[in-house]
């Protein structure tokens, strides 16, 4: 039995005009509603309610937006940029509260869960951590070793585990666990390609990384558990994990234009058309109701997990893209 009847509708969410390169959505608010930051090589991440209506653009960067993400209340959002900066954002305003510089491109940013930090990583291989309470003040730079770097390749994905924990992943293929208070390196895993994407599953406390043709389901902060590896037929570009069944998982990829469902067992269940490019990001919504898709065509697309559900949104096929 398929997951998604072929008929499924995306809703497209129209606005950015250039490949869309990562999405990130909020958790789940009080009041069950969520929202969603998309980045974009025209530089403007846009912030959307969970129907795809636009709610507003953070105008300030002057390169390529490769990474956004938001505070778990929402009131706060980061980016990383190819302007070499990485900046933090007022999300009920707009405005930009500070500017991180940084010697290259940043790829990649995470929030501390109480708003009090910020993770950075790019091509510079350096994870950094900015107080945000000190803002001007200079950021912690982690290192293993004797190395002036955190990687050997550019630093691809940090994420935020828990109060004390980051975990950075390299093109290095090195997946790395870092004590936040200490500021050195607890463990690491090693995959043998590259890796692509790496994506905090909150709700299943894993972390989903893509690698050459794999996809990994790891323990958050590899304590007990064990970590589900999979081989796919292609290379995914990102990978996400239902939140709530936990017996599936969406991808993209840039060899085509398809998003795909997959079983935990691998088996492809779905192939969803809709997208004119490559697709490179991928993410289910925190209530596992929709999953949303970046593509190079620049439109995000949201499927909906179970076609033919009222959610209120699907009347049409496009929301409001902004201004």
């Amino acid at each position: 039995m398929s997951f998604i009847p072929p008929k499924a509708v995306p809703l497209v969410a129209p606005g950015h005009t250039r490949p869309v390169t990562h999405l990130s959505f909020s958790p789940l608010q009080d009041d069950s509603t969520y929202v969603l930051i998309s980045s974009c090589k025209d530089g403007n991440p846009m912030l959307r309610e969970w129907t795809g209506d636009w709610i507003g653009t953070f105008i300030g960067h002057k390169g390529a937006v490769w990474c956004s993400k938001l505070s778990p209340d929402t009131s706060r959002a980061a980016s990383g940029s190819a302007d070499f900066t990485a900046k933090i954002w007022d999300s009920y305003s707009g405005e930009a509260l500070h500017s991180f510089p940084h010697n290259h491109i940043v790829r990649t940013v995470a929030i501390s869960p109480n708003t009090s930090h910020l993770l950075t990583g790019g091509q510079e291989k350096k994870v950094r951590m900015f107080d945000l309470g000190r803002p001007d003040a200079e950021p912690d730079i982690f290192t293993e070793g004797g190395a002036a770097t955190a990687h050997e390749g550019t630093v691809k994905s940090v994420v935020w585990v828990g109060d004390h924990t980051g975990v950075s992943a390299g093109e290095d293929g090195l997946v790395k666990w870092w004590d936040l208070r200490t500021r050195k390196l607890t463990t690491s895993l090693t995959f043998p390609a590259p890796i692509t994407s790496m994506e905090l599953s909150p709700q299943t406390n894993r972390l989903v990384v893509t690698s050459g043709k794999t996809v990994s389901f790891i323990p958050a902060l590899l304590n007990g558990g064990q970590t589900h590896s999979l081989t796919l037929p292609y290379a995914p570009s990102s990978a996400s994990i239902h939140p709530i069944l936990q017996d599936r998982f969406v991808t993209g990829s840039i060899s085509d234009e398809w998003v795909r469902v997959h079983d935990l067992s691998g088996e492809e269940r779905d192939v969803l058309k809709g997208h004119h490019g490559p697709v490179h990001c991928i993410e289910y919504s925190p209530d596992g109701e929709m999953f949303a898709s970046g593509s190079e065509d620049g439109t995000i697309r949201l499927w909906p997990t179970t076609p033919g559900k009222s959610y209120g949104l699907w009347q049409g096929t496009q929301a409001n893209g902004g201004p």
